[in-house]
């Protein structure tokens, strides 16, 4: 169960460090030339997008810390 439990928190931390990448890549190439049909730029919902993803994963990685130390408690 550990196991399962480890790889799950690698994986999800992963997912985190992924999509902080993504955004920040968003960021680098912002061109406020290049807008949606709102007038927003495109890379601003890329990074709003990105970001909302990388705090769920966090969430989620914190979650299955949170388990894996009361299961490791209990062995």
């Amino acid at each position: 169960m550990t196991i399962l439990l480890v790889l799950l928190t690698i994986g999800a931390s992963g997912a985190v460090a992924f999509a902080l990448i993504r955004g920040l890549h968003a960021f680098a190439n912002l061109r406020p030339a290049d807008v949606d049909e709102a007038g927003l730029p495109k890379s601003l919902t890329v990074q709003n997008k990105m970001m909302f993803a990388r705090v769920k994963w966090q969430a989620i990685t914190i979650g299955l810390l949170a388990v894996l130390v009361v299961v490791a408690g209990s062995q």
